[in-house]
C-alpha cells in the first residue's frame, strides 16, 4: 500500500478523521473522588488514555472511553464503578 508522504493515510483518502471511540460503549466508569486515593492506576492502565490528571484529580474523558473496565477492575479502593450507559 502506498502512503502520502506528508500524512499517514492511504493515497486517495481525504484526510485523517478522528473517531470518538466512546460512542459504542455500553458501560461507563464513574469515579468517586471521595474514595480515590490518587494512586494513578487508572491513569497508567487506560488503553486509550481517556483518563487525565487535572489539578490533582483524575478526570475521565467519555468521548474516548471505551468502557472496557480496566480502570475499575484494578482500582484498590473501589473508587471507580462501572455503570450502565445512558442512551444518548
Amino acid at each position: 500500500m502506498k502512503f502520502k508522504t506528508k500524512y499517514i493515510a492511504p493515497i486517495g483518502a481525504d484526510g485523517i478523521h478522528t473517531i470518538n471511540t466512546g460512542d459504542w460503549r455500553i458501560k461507563r466508569p464513574v469515579l468517586d473522588q471521595e474514595k480515590c486515593i490518587k494512586c494513578g492506576f487508572c491513569f497508567l492502565h487506560c488503553p486509550v488514555n481517556s483518563i487525565k490528571r487535572i489539578d490533582g484529580q483524575f478526570i475521565i474523558n467519555y468521548e474516548y472511553c471505551k468502557g472496557c473496565g480496566i480502570c475499575a477492575n484494578g482500582c484498590k479502593p473501589r473508587a471507580i464503578e462501572m455503570m450502565q450507559e445512558v442512551e444518548k
